[in-house]
C-alpha cells in the first residue's frame, strides 16, 4: 500500500491536470503495485525551500511496504520518479528532491485493523 506525497511550491494552475492519476499509475508501475493500492495527495502552492533557494521547486515523499527498503531499490525508484517529476512539472532534477520510507504492515490500518491481518 504505497503513499505518494507530492509538495511543490507551483500554484495549482501550472500543474497538469489530472496529475494526481498520472502519480497514481507511474507510482504503481515503478514500485510494482496495484493501482488501486496507491494513495497519491498532492499539494501546490507551499512556501518553499530548496538548497537555500525560493526558486519553483517540488518534494516528493514515498513510502511503502517491501520496496523502498534498499538503497539499490530506491536508486532504480529515484531515476524514474524524476523522469516523470521532470516531464510532469517542468522543473529541473535540481529543483527536485525524493524521500523514501519503509513501512512495515503494522504501520498501516486499514478496515479496522492494520495490514499485518488483512
Amino acid at each position: 500500500m504505497p503513499f505518494v506525497e507530492l509538495d511543490t511550491s507551483l500554484p495549482a494552475e501550472r500543474l497538469p491536470p489530472g496529475l494526481a492519476q498520472t502519480l497514481c499509475a507511474a507510482a504503481a508501475d515503478i514500485l510494482g503495485k496495484p493501482a488501486e493500492r496507491v494513495n497519491v495527495t498532492v499539494r501546490s502552492g507551499l512556501a518553499m525551500v530548496l538548497s537555500g533557494s525560493a526558486e519553483p521547486c517540488a518534494q516528493l515523499a514515498v513510502s511503502s511496504i517491501g520496496v523502498v527498503g534498499t538503497a539499490e531499490q530506491n536508486k532504480a525508484h529515484s531515476a524514474r520518479f524524476f523522469d516523470v517529476l521532470t516531464a510532469q512539472l517542468g522543473l529541473g532534477p535540481d529543483r527536485i528532491v525524493i524521500r523514501f520510507y519503509p513501512l512495515e504492515p503494522w504501520q498501516i490500518g486499514k478496515n479496522r485493523t492494520v495490514m499485518t491481518f488483512l
